[in-house]
């Protein structure tokens, strides 16, 4: 999982660099406090108003669409919490020597991306959510347990990413909105 939500990292920090047109040095060096706070709390809610903050101080982002963006974003985008739960069931199928086929695997992945969306932006949602996807698989719901130990730790590192795809989407956003505004100067 942890692997898993690098990539995902390393993914956010290309599309910064090539979409939003900023270096992930610059980014991460200005985001740092909000990405410690997601991480220290698990809750892209408490991280909100400080996001909102970053991307209006530090980033350049207009009040107006920050504060659109990230209360989306800390509401549908959630992105490291259907990574962990796709990931966390196809450990407790292994698990529970559960045979998932394809087409499984392909309502696992639904499942939690759908179930994502939307969820609560609190501390340990994912696990509650989790129940739900093991048992639409036929994975015993009994194996959240399992999973309890490390869930803390993996919340937290799931929230920091979150929070840093809702920075990027700021960031990306006010590239595009200037890239258009030049576009439209010059017609």
């Amino acid at each position: 999982i942890l692997a898993g939500l690098a990539v995902l990292f390393v993914l956010y920090m290309l599309i910064l660099w090539v979409l939003g047109r900023r270096s992930p040095f610059f980014f991460v060096k200005n985001t740092y406090d909000a990405l410690l706070l997601a991480f220290s709390t698990s809750s892209s809610a408490a991280v909100m108003p400080l996001s909102i903050r970053i991307a209006d101080e530090r980033l350049g982002v207009r009040p107006s669409l920050s504060q659109f963006i990230i209360p989306l974003g800390a509401t549908i985008n959630m992105a490291g919490t259907a990574l962990y739960q796709g990931g966390a069931t196809i450990f407790l199928a292994q698990v529970y020597e559960v045979d998932l086929s394809l087409a499984s695997l392909a309502l696992v992945v639904a499942t939690a991306v759908s179930t994502s969306i939307g969820a609560p932006a609190t501390p340990g949602v994912g696990i509650v959510i989790l129940a739900t996807i093991l048992e639409s698989a036929g994975i015993p719901a009994s194996g959240v347990a399992i999973l309890i130990g490390v869930d803390r730790i993996l919340d937290m590192a799931r929230t920091s990413l979150n929070v840093t795809g809702d920075l990027t989407a700021c960031v990306v956003t006010v590239s595009y909105t200037h890239l258009r505004a030049h576009e439209t100067k010059a017609n």
